[in-house]
């Protein structure tokens, strides 16, 4: 059995606003930085998905802004720099 580090591990994914790359709230991009796609995919996949649901997924936006926390000022930036294996 393998064990590693928790020190050599990446971190974990987190779902938050970004404050610099977003157009309204942050959502879309947010969401896109969370599943490693294009903000500009989110940002369609969600207009298509208002008009199939008549609006109802209009309604997420807002409570998704309210619930998806928003990233600290001294957060990395993103995408993070590939990281080499730490030091011994």
């Amino acid at each position: 059995m393998t064990w590693t580090s928790p020190s050599s591990q990446a971190p974990y994914r987190q779902l938050r606003r970004p404050t610099t790359d977003r157009m309204v709230a942050g959502v879309a991009s947010g969401l896109g930085r969370y599943f490693d796609v294009d903000p500009t995919l989110v940002r369609v996949v969600f207009a298509v998905a208002t008009l199939f649901t008549a609006g109802a997924a209009l309604l997420a936006y807002p409570v998704m802004w309210f619930l998806m926390p928003e990233e600290p000022a001294d957060a990395p930036a993103w995408p993070q720099p590939a990281q080499g294996p730490p030091p011994r």
